[in-house]
């Protein structure tokens, strides 16, 4: 459009294309660079079948979209047609959109280790379907799926009811969502916290919504960590086990999947799938339910915590976390056992071999007599603090002692070692501290007979400063410029690189490790291990010598503000091997970070950019009369001088406690960028960094918008004749009033968002056709005027002429008036545009209950919570008004001046409450629509 004013300038244009390869380099760190996928795929033996536990009728009345089953395979699943069930009880939860048959992968698994002990112990494994609800989105039925959750634990409980072994307790898996709503079942008034002894939570959002939509989310969340924190009695007897999936899961990031810290809390654990033994693999949001290596895992958990006496779960909380520790945290490559005999006697026809020196390493293959390698200690404590062992056989057989009584040839008596051990991908280590074992003689190390397996074992004394080393990261703003190196001469089996300053979520480096060996012709494996001692997360990385290995370091929780530890790289090598470790910032992946945190908060940032727009337009057309092309004035208002300082003071003055009476006494919500520092999420210039992503996606989404509706125009023009401009100036209608009652009885009898999307295609409609007869129009005023040709009486010549003249200046008295007309159109549609442009993000935030009503319309027409309905009724009639309305009528306005000053605060107001509440950015939104209104009627 011409009329609006010139366009922006070629350096603004670079800018917010350049904002907007940022904000799309960054997306693509979050949602493509990662690590392969390396989980295996689960696998039925035979077809799954799901049986439906039928519910008493009054359950299913109540809850008709909602059904139980019972999880099947072959002949058990035949057997158990009868419901006489004998195993132990587990409930399946799906999560956001989820599947009941998504337990097929655990019941099948289950299923085969038991048939693999013949049935001695044997799970039953019920699934619940929620209808693939979107509660991930929409938080009005959250409440329903607890109450429902309860009926079914109690139905269970009822099948087994008279059978040897009843189970008084039930387990549960929840998936996503599924395990919030596990947990929520402590906050039922009615419900006995004995009634689930163990859960088990997959990719669970626990801290806080990935997307805040809507308010009842946000209460369900608050309800139930409030009780988490607040009631920890109730929880005391409950283990609960949540399992994040990396980096590879961009729906839920793992930060989230960790429960809320409480000191009264010592049966709670939270790793990240990465950091899991025997998988050491991170897994997309759906992924982790079949993740072979993972479903392993927790089967092997479950049949661990059978107690042998009541066939049931265990009722001991310290075992139960034990076994989860086992299975989950650290494995020692053995079996698990409550209380390991420790104290073994070391018999039997072997040779035993003394070794004195302080490094060792033996190759066993095709051994027909077992052996015993002996390290006298006493000689080794002078010159060394740690030893340390690795062996290449990857069995659960002890394999390494502490001697405590010998005689001078062997070792009689020894402590088991192997349970200090840690399995790795390729081989199983320990390591010891001598100073904590001065009642240990010897170390013995056991290699038994074989037959034809190949395995090697190292041994290792050395001083803990020889291989700690200190490596300080790069600075954040080096942008991948400079980096720091180190290299270990040594040629040691273990090294511990010290990441000096490496703990916050905002960093992100790329590691390089160039490992050499003194045989080049043997590839030999490298493990190197980023440990994370402040939460379950380390990454794990296989790699054959000699190589280039590159790493990705970054956090999923950041380091706790009065810790002391300190992130390490630890290179698991084999002999004679040296390496070069590099490190240097990765400035991709640290926007990947930022939007990994904070990419929900995105909308806030646009929609405060387009507020300051539309301050904008208001302001000049105070000025000029004119009302300049929304992307042009965007440009010019988008500042952040104007958003960010005064949220900056405003939570600077709420760490002062007369400030923050003052603030509580006026009613006003908690600002989400103190509760943001205080979940330690919040990066330095954070709020900077989105604000001016925020302008570029507003930016080229008003150029999209626009290109959209001129293409659409153009089609309606070629489909259609322009009608003309709009002659009706009234506001209100009988018509149009009978078309905003209708709309808001939908919405009270329907669905909010269902109305509010009827209402935005209308004035969508309206602004095109009004785009139409702009184009129209200036067609018309574009064309040369088309003069008479004269004609052959001279006579007449002069009296035409003076004819034509007056005939000349009717038409430009005529053209002129047009002109000023469709100036006034042109500055109308400028202003449209940009109230479409806010109405599109408000549609968008209401888009998920209006997607959950469409799916629960055979249910129920109406929606039930509706976190929309109020947001409708008030948008309704404001939008009847505001799409028929011009400039002219709202520049006469005696509001215009107060209207114009309500967007900057309204944009403060969004950027300081929206960012974990999106819920409450559209009511900021229609407060300043509602002020428009009202200057077209005042």
């Amino acid at each position: 459009m011409g009329r609006g004013g010139r366009g922006p300038g070629a350096a603004a244009l670079g800018l917010y294309g350049a904002l907007a390869a940022l904000v799309l380099l960054a997306v693509r760190d979050v949602l493509l660079l990662y690590e392969e996928n390396r989980c295996s795929m689960t696998y039925m033996y035979e077809y799954p079948e799901y049986l439906k536990i039928k519910l008493p009728k009054k359950i299913s009345r109540r809850y008709p979209a909602y059904e139980l089953y019972l999880y099947g395979e072959g002949n058990y699943a035949e057997e158990n047609k009868n419901l006489l069930l004998t195993g132990i009880p587990v409930l399946f939860l799906p999560g956001n959109a989820g599947s009941y048959k998504q337990v097929r992968s655990l019941g099948s698994i289950a299923l085969r280790k038991a048939e693999d002990i013949d049935f001695k112990y044997h799970f039953n494994f019920f699934s619940v379907n929620f209808n693939e609800e979107l509660v991930a989105l929409y938080g009005g039925s959250l409440q329903r799926q607890t109450r429902f959750v309860h009926e079914c634990i109690k139905v269970i409980l009822k099948l087994y009811k008279d059978r040897e072994f009843a189970p008084s307790s039930v387990a549960i898996v929840g998936h996503s969502m599924g395990g919030l709503v596990a947990r929520a079942l402590l906050t039922l008034k009615n419900f006995k916290p004995e009634l689930i002894n163990l859960l088990i939570t997959q990719a669970t959002p626990h801290v806080a919504p990935v997307m805040p939509l809507d308010k009842y989310l946000t209460d369900f969340y608050t309800a139930v960590n409030n009780h988490w924190i607040l009631k920890a009695q109730d929880v005391r007897n409950l283990t609960i086990l949540s399992v994040a999936g990396g980096f590879r899961d961009y729906q839920v990031r793992s930060g989230l999947a960790f429960l809320p810290r409480s000191s009264q809390h010592n049966s709670a654990l939270s790793v990240v799938s990465s950091a899991v033994p025997r998988a050491w693999a991170s897994t997309d949001h759906l992924s982790i339910v079949w993740c072979k290596e993972l479903i392993l895992a927790t089967i092997r958990a479950f049949f661990d915590l059978i107690d042998e006496n009541t066939k049931q779960i265990t009722d001991d909380p310290k075992k139960r976390l034990s076994v989860l520790n086992h299975h989950f945290v650290k494995h020692p490559a053995k079996l698990y056992a409550e209380n390991p005999e420790t104290l073994t006697e070391l018999t039997g026809a072997f040779i035993w071999i003394k070794i004195k020196t302080s490094k060792w390493n033996y190759t066993v293959y095709n051994e027909s007599d077992g052996k015993y390698f002996t390290f006298p200690l006493a000689s080794h404590r002078k010159s060394y603090s740690h030893v340390h062992c690795q062996n290449s056989m990857l069995d659960t057989s002890s394999w390494i002692y502490g001697c405590v009584n010998s005689n001078s040839s062997m070792c009689l008596e020894g402590v088991d070692l192997s349970w200090k051990a840690e399995l790795l991908p390729t081989v199983k280590a320990v390591t010891l501290k001598l100073q904590e074992y001065p009642f240990l003689s010897h170390l013995v190390v056991h290699v038994p007979s074989t037959n034809g397996n190949k395995f090697t074992l190292d041994c290792e004394f050395f001083k803990e400063d020889s291989r700690t080393v200190q490596l300080p990261v790069t600075h954040l703003f080096s942008f991948g410029l400079s980096s720091s190196k180190i290299l270990l001469n040594s040629t040691g089996l273990i090294y511990n690189v010290q990441l000096q300053g490496f703990g916050q979520i905002y960093q992100a480096f790329k590691i390089y490790i160039e490992g050499q060996c003194q045989s080049p012709k043997e590839r030999k494996h490298s493990i190197y291990r980023l440990h994370v001692p402040w939460s379950h997360e380390d990454l794990i990385t296989v790699s054959k010598v000699p190589s280039l290995t590159e790493i990705s370091a970054k956090l999923h929780i950041a380091q706790p503000e009065n810790g002391s530890s300190v992130a390490v790289l630890n290179i698991y090598s084999t002999s004679y091997c040296q390496y070069e470790v590099t490190i240097k910032t990765s400035f991709l992946q640290v926007l990947g970070q930022l939007i990994r945190f904070h990419g929900g908060t995105l909308p806030v940032y646009v929609i405060s950019n387009i507020l300051l727009a539309y301050g904008g337009q208001l302001n000049t057309l105070i000025l000029t009369g004119q009302c300049s092309d929304f992307a042009l004035v965007l440009s010019r208002t988008a500042r952040p001088y104007k958003v960010e300082p005064a949220v900056n003071i405003i939570t600077f003055l709420l760490g002062f406690a007369w400030f923050k009476d003052v603030w509580d006494a006026l009613f006003l919500p908690e600002m989400d960028a103190v509760v943001l520092n205080n979940q330690d999420v919040w990066f330095p210039l954070v709020s900077l960094i989105l604000f001016f992503f925020g302008t570029g996606i507003a930016f080229w989404g008003g150029i999209f918008f626009s290109s959209s509706l001129r293409l659409l125009s153009s089609f309606w023009l070629a489909v259609t004749r322009p009608s003309g401009l709009p002659k009706d100036s009234r506001l209100v209608t009988p018509k149009r009033s009978c078309v905003t009652i209708l709309l808001v009885f939908i919405s009270w009898t329907t669905c909010g968002a269902f109305a509010i999307l009827i209402i935005y295609l209308h004035y969508l409609f309206k602004v095109i056709k009004l785009h139409v007869n702009v184009r129209a129009e200036q067609r018309v005023l574009n064309a040369a005027p088309k003069h008479s040709k004269e004609t052959s009486n001279n006579a007449n010549k002069e009296l035409i002429k003076n004819c034509h003249s007056v005939d000349r200046s009717g038409e430009a008295a005529k053209s002129l008036a047009t002109s000023a007309a469709a100036d006034e159109v042109v500055n109308s549609f400028n202003m449209h545009v940009t109230v479409i442009i806010l109405l599109t993000w408000i549609m968008l935030l209401s888009f998920p209950s209006l997607i959950y009503w469409v799916k629960n319309l055979r249910y129920n027409i109406r929606l039930d919570p509706d976190p929309c309905r109020p947001m409708a009724i008030i948008l309704v009639p404001a939008l009847g008004i505001l799409m028929n309305s011009s400039t002219t009528k709202v520049k006469s306005s005696k509001l215009l001046k107060i209207a114009a000053q309500f967007p900057l605060p309204l944009s403060v107001a969004v950027v300081a409450f929206g960012p974990m509440h999106l819920y409450r950015v559209p009511y900021f939104v229609i407060f300043s629509l509602l002020l428009h209104v009202l200057c077209c009627l005042v």
